[in-house]
């Protein structure tokens, strides 16, 4: 089955890298769907398929949702065999998974059935997971519960934030797609149904679920700020009525500032090197340091400026 008729799916910058290895080893793509620009415009992470497409003579459709009537007639025309769906946030109805002959194939960035759900990397750094996944599945009518494909784990380490957790994703993405397609061309069909666990499912993030609350530790105040970070819509929390996205900060070790109510702004950092400057806020339990901040109307702050910003006896709100 060398000639197998293969289609791509994809938005996002965790399935890029896979997309790209495949055109440059010589693998034909007959058509490749992405977002509309509008459409895209409201999602984190998205990266363009133009460039690629448009350099290895790969058709482009921009849609507006893949279970619209008219994408959903332009799969059946296309005549696929295998469809990759790597980086799509929408659910593909039954109607489009079935216009795949031998079936779609997606990716779900957890060590799958571990976080099945939205949102799985943003929720393991937030509950402070020190080990991260991704799995290649079949897709099927139950949302990411499709047989296994393939899977990787990998380390989330103090020093991951989501941005490098995907990148670490993508690596992983590409590599198992490259090791799948030869044997899909043997006409194989890898698959292993995935165990029962009984996990919940983990609820869909929004960018007004980003609010910091400072009672709880440190070490829970600084996943979330690195669990929210760009590219995604970040954390943030309220300073004298002005709301600041706090993108970057650093977790102080111990328990320095037991008397400092949550939020307060115990005072700045100060160093020779001005990405150590910044100010130091207490948390329920400990005490992070708050490196880049910016406010809604987009002044950023970092460095020196942030640890001179107005800071005695401020107290910094969750909304």
């Amino acid at each position: 089955m060398s000639n197998l008729r293969l289609g791509w799916i994809g938005f996002h910058v965790e399935g890029q890298p896979a997309f790209q290895a495949l055109l440059e080893s010589g693998i034909r793509i007959e058509a490749a769907f992405t977002l509309r620009e509008e459409a895209s415009a409201k999602r984190s992470g998205v990266c363009r398929y133009d460039e690629l497409c448009a350099r290895h003579g790969v058709p482009l459709h921009k849609i507006g949702h893949v279970n619209d009537p008219e994408t959903v007639a332009l799969l059946k025309q296309l005549n696929l065999d295998v469809v990759f769906v790597i980086g799509w946030s929408q659910i593909i109805g039954g109607e489009a998974l079935r216009a795949a002959r031998i079936g779609m194939i997606g990716a779900h960035a957890s060590p799958l059935p571990h976080n099945r759900g939205s949102a799985p990397v943003n929720w393991a750094i937030i509950r402070g997971e020190t080990e991260g996944g991704n799995t290649l599945i079949w897709l099927a009518d139950n949302v990411d519960q499709g047989d296994i494909i393939d899977q990787v784990r990998f380390p989330i380490t103090p020093y991951d934030t989501c941005a490098t957790v995907y990148e670490k994703v993508a690596h992983s993405n590409r590599e198992m797609i490259l090791r799948l397609i030869p044997r899909l061309q043997r006409g194989e069909r890898p698959s292993r149904p995935q165990p029962a666990t009984g996990e919940p499912i983990l609820p869909r993030r929004r960018p007004e679920h980003g609010s910091i609350d400072w009672r709880q530790s440190s070490r829970e105040v600084y996943d979330f700020i690195r669990a929210l970070t760009h590219p995604y819509p970040g954390a943030f929390s309220r300073l004298e009525g002005r709301r600041y996205f706090i993108w970057k900060a650093a977790l102080l070790p111990g328990e320095p500032y037991p008397a400092a109510s949550p939020g307060t702004v115990v005072g700045p950092a100060l160093s020779p090197e001005s990405g150590a400057c910044g100010q130091v806020v207490a948390c329920g339990k400990g005490a992070v340091l708050l490196l880049e901040v910016q406010s809604e109307d987009g002044e950023t702050f970092a460095g020196i400026p942030l640890s001179q910003l107005p800071w005695k006896e401020k107290v910094w709100t969750h909304e």
